[in-house]
């Protein structure tokens, strides 16, 4: 741990690391060069073989739904029957606009929301900016709900659902949510598919579980299956679910998937007819040959180069705060972020800080809607696209800045 530094020494060290012209980004949740290189053989893994196993030239117009076999990798990245996943292009979030775009405009199994005097989505905060992002883009007000280590807070969720009938959406991120890395409980993913049943109109479980297999460690952590809870609350229509293989195999070039009960997934399937006559089956076989059977060992090469990037985060946290009360920060077992939360009042500051000496953090305030963080304490650390030594530099240079601002708010806490 780093001993107590005076003032004049902070800002030495501040003046030796803009000297430096550092250029570090610990901006985006992105695999490294070296993490996508796992999947290369996707480059003439079909050999000239075009047909799916029942016979599909993949080369042809058709499918909506996807072609069986990568249906089933989706089926077990989102822990479902198969025949209830629909297969799309290499964005989850774009089946998520479609999906939300559905909602809104034309209705899936209830009417249009925007006929409606005003319609609210739930989000868990700090929480993912691009759902945010997409929220605000249809003119759905956001309201909040604080996370807590087993999920988001239960009880302020059911309060928004019973106290406030405008709220027709929730988002989650289950496993290894972004950016604290928690897992849900079972309580809570329990209580979740409970609540269309509990509230006085339609509301929508926006169910993102992007991280499903990207575990560090063997066993892998598991997550309740909601699926099957809401089989049992007769709310199957109410849940739908968001996975890809974007970080498992290319991000430019993957699947997203898409799954709930048929009678949605149907409209979804109507709806997208729309739009296309089949998606990218191609790069659907192809990724079927790569993964089917191996993706967990396919994720443990990833989690080889990505669990000593975030011991390189803590490590480096622990020795610049780790004698101090001016930050706290998550210690997740799997995905793609660490959520260091400041003193309230330096987010903004310290992120300021590092970007003037070269390095780039998540934007203060983007964990949270309209980029407002209340308190302006969020930080969001995305280390995998980086390396490890230039992680250890950041993290220093991070908590050199934490500091900085901590002293120039005058609140003394820097070695106490």
């Amino acid at each position: 741990m780093t001993p107590p530094l005076t003032e004049k020494e902070l800002k030495k060290q501040y003046e030796t690391y803009r000297e430096m012209n550092l250029s570090l980004d610990l901006t985006r949740g992105k695999p490294s060069s070296d993490q996508l290189e796992f999947s290369n053989t996707l480059d003439g893994i079909l050999d000239g073989d075009y047909f799916a196993s029942d016979g599909t030239d993949t080369r042809n117009y058709g499918g909506l739904r996807g072609i069986s076999e990568i249906r089933s990798i989706g089926g077990e990245l989102l822990d479902v029957d198969p025949n209830l996943v629909i297969a799309g292009g290499n964005s989850s979030l774009q089946l998520m606009h479609f999906v939300v775009d559905s909602i809104m405009h034309y209705g899936l199994v209830e009417k249009a929301f925007s006929k409606e005097k005003l319609v609210k989505a739930i989000c868990p905060v700090p929480g993912y900016d691009r759902h945010f992002n997409l929220t605000q883009s249809f003119g759905i007000e956001m309201v909040t709900v604080p996370m807590t280590e087993f999920g988001p807070d239960m009880e302020a969720i059911e309060k928004r659902v019973v106290d406030q009938p405008s709220c027709y959406l929730l988002w989650c991120v289950p496993k290894f949510s972004n950016p604290t890395g928690c897992t849900y409980s079972d309580s809570v993913v329990k209580q979740i598919a409970e609540l269309p049943a509990k509230s006085k109109h339609p509301l929508y479980v926006l169910w993102d579980n992007a991280y499903a297999v990207h575990d560090f460690d063997s066993p892998p952590i598991r997550l309740a299956n909601i699926f099957d809870y809401a089989a049992d609350f007769g709310t199957a229509d109410k849940i739908i679910g968001f996975s890809s293989t974007s970080k498992i195999s290319f991000a430019g070039a993957g699947i997203g998937f898409i799954t709930s009960s048929e009678p949605v997934l149907e409209a979804i399937e109507k709806r997208l007819g729309l739009v296309t006559i089949g998606p990218d089956k191609v790069n659907q076989l192809r990724h079927a040959k790569l993964l089917t059977g191996r993706i967990r060992e396919h994720m443990q090469k990833h989690a080889s180069l990505v669990k000593p990037k975030f011991e390189a985060v803590e490590r480096g946290l622990q020795n610049g705060l780790g004698n101090t009360n001016i930050a706290s920060w998550t210690q997740p077992k799997g995905g793609y972020f660490v959520s260091l939360d400041t003193q309230p009042g330096l987010a903004k500051e310290v992120i300021d800080l590092s970007r003037n000496i070269g390095v780039a953090l998540t934007p203060a305030g983007a964990t949270f809607p309209y980029n407002e963080d209340p308190e302006d304490k969020n930080i969001r650390i995305a280390p995998t696209f980086a390396s490890i030594k230039e992680i250890e530099t950041a993290i220093e240079a991070l908590t050199l800045c934490i500091r900085l601002a901590d002293l120039n708010h005058g609140k003394g806490r820097n070695g106490a």
